[in-house]
């Protein structure tokens, strides 16, 4: 089975993550990009997205640069904003058919998950299995790492086993 991984990342938490699975995986990689970037002030994003659970933004994202029906399975990262995914993945999950693909979804976060796998299988149109929830110190810019690497390597051998 082919793999993709899809990620949104704004402060490198999620990027980190998907770097570290495709050096596992040995699988293709792709960033999901708004069209207008977010802001470099962390604050700012933080205020200007606080409306995000309630309001489900979806902003435009650039164009992928993929072809989806190459793939059989979708590794998909997203950071967690105000409790559940951030709005380029929704928008992503909402623009592209992932019908008869295997959804793996890695959600990096600060110990707050709230609704994000619940939002993710309600709109993704894939079968979402196999869910793991990445945390990282509450202060981003450290980029330290709390969920142990042997629950992360536990979580990719299962990825691998859908591979085969």
């Amino acid at each position: 089975m082919k793999t993709l991984i899809v990620y949104f990342s704004y402060t490198n938490h999620t990027r980190i993550i998907a770097e570290k699975i495709k050096k596992s995986l040995n699988c293709d990689i792709l960033e999901i990009k708004p069209k207008i970037p977010y802001s470099i002030d962390y604050d700012k994003v933080v205020n200007d997205t606080e409306e995000n659970a309630r309001t489900k933004l979806a902003p435009d994202i650039n164009p992928i640069s993929v072809n989806l029906k190459d793939y059989d399975v979708i590794i998909l990262g997203t950071p967690v904003w105000w409790y559940t995914i951030a709005p380029p993945i929704r928008t992503f999950l909402k623009t592209y058919n992932l019908k008869d693909k295997i959804v793996i979804p890695f959600a990096t976060n600060a110990g707050w998950l709230g609704s994000t796998f619940k939002e993710i299988e309600s709109i993704c149109t894939g079968q979402v299995e196999n869910e793991i929830s990445i945390q990282f110190s509450t202060n981003y810019e450290e980029n330290r790492l709390l969920t142990s690497n042997h629950d992360l390597e536990n979580w990719l051998d299962k990825i691998k086993s859908l591979s085969k």
